[in-house]
């Protein structure tokens, strides 16, 4: 039982590249091929501008994805004017910011901060050093709150027309994109063996399922370790997590309202993510792992929450792994990122004798018009 994925190159597309999976032999493996399955016979569309985040070179620059991120403000502002949501009660929502690279990230000249100091002569102005993190979690909220969760969706969202719709989609999709990109670029500069790049394999209208307490246990044996080469069960829901909280508040102490916003993982489907960085493994010469992960512990404890209980969803499900050898023919971390970075397009995806190919890709000129097509919007 293996998976098959080929990658091409975006700017040639008869220039492609073979990967295999191999699944781990569990149960949450197996279910996880047989969703993947699905997908695949189902021929589900890819979201492909939401597939490879954190490579640090790559055709998807901080300016195009700005430019993109501001379309999708103005069709959001434009649907704002024609008064239908005030109509319905709601309040008026417009995003008043216009995004540009230095909108998003600290120039380089601010090269300061966390105790970090560089000298002047390094500095690339081209390459900004750190996110800005108030402008980009103000574009997260705005997400949040004209699209909501899946269990409640917002009544933005539910009186947009299609194109609306879509936007919103983007909003999130085009954040964690420029702040991947921002903090891959600020990593290749200054420590290039930490780059975090990686894969995640989403498809429109996936079939999400119920995790089992089997599927579960899972969270235990992996924890918050990520490997080269791996594959993880992809986070298949909104909301913010435990351990999210902690990293980005700050480590709060919780109350009733904050614990009521945050969501444990509820569901898999057959989409996931691909690890393509180097190791972060507890107890493997990771000490800043260890010291998060141990802080992490304590601060759930005191908040009186039990780090092995596997309903609160603490980790990465671990799928399986590729072939590197037989993929690559190495195992040779930089060199592995030195070919990918010409081929971050999926192409096509083989399980169990199926096979979808997607012969589409961001950089066509009609490729907003092909998602919202497979989404089932209205297209003009």
């Amino acid at each position: 039982m293996e998976v098959k994925v080929t990658l091409r190159n975006p700017l040639n597309k008869q220039d492609t590249l073979d990967y295999y999976i191999v699944p781990n032999d569990t149960q949450l493996a197996q279910d996880w091929v047989s969703s993947l399955e699905e997908i695949v016979k189902d021929n589900l569309h890819l979201e492909k501008n939401y597939c490879f985040l954190g490579f640090p070179k790559t055709q998807r620059t901080l300016d195009l994805l700005c430019d993109e991120l501001n379309k999708h403000v103005m069709t959001i502002n434009m649907f704002n004017y024609s008064g239908l949501w005030q109509s319905k009660g709601l309040e008026p929502y417009i995003i008043f910011t216009h995004y540009t690279p230095d909108q998003v990230r600290w120039p380089a000249e601010y090269g300061v901060k966390n105790g970090y100091v560089y000298e002047e002569s390094r500095v690339n102005t081209r390459v900004g050093l750190f996110i800005k993190d108030e402008v980009m979690n103000e574009l997260h909220n705005h997400f949040e709150v004209l699209q909501g969760t899946v269990e409640h969706p917002s009544p933005y969202y539910d009186l947009a027309n299609d194109e609306t719709k879509y936007a919103i989609r983007q909003l999130n999709n085009l954040c964690h994109e420029i702040e991947s990109l921002i903090l891959s670029q600020r990593q290749d500069y200054l420590e290039p063996e930490w780059v975090r790049p990686s894969q995640i394999t989403t498809f429109f209208n996936v079939n999400r399922k119920h995790l089992t307490d089997e599927h579960r246990q899972g969270f235990l044996t992996n924890g918050y370790d990520r490997k080269f080469g791996h594959v993880y069960m992809h986070w298949t829901q909104i909301g913010k997590t435990l351990f999210e909280v902690f990293r980005d508040e700050g480590a709060p102490d919780l109350d009733e309202a904050t614990c009521e916003a945050i969501t444990h993982l509820q569901y898999y489907s057959g989409e996931f993510d691909v690890e393509w960085a180097k190791d972060v493994v507890r107890n493997n010469n990771c000490p800043w792992h260890d010291e998060e992960q141990l802080l992490f512990e304590n601060w759930l404890l005191k908040n009186s929450f039990d780090p092995r209980d596997t309903k609160l969803s603490l980790g990465y499900l671990h799928l399986g792994q590729i072939d590197l050898e037989r993929s690559f023919g190495t195992q040779d971390q930089q060199a592995i990122w030195n070919r990918l970075s010409n081929y971050l397009d999926i192409y096509k995806i083989e399980v169990n004798g199926y096979t979808a190919t997607y012969d589409y890709c961001w950089s066509d000129e009609d490729f907003k018009q092909q998602q919202m097509k497979r989404l089932g919007y209205e297209v003009d």
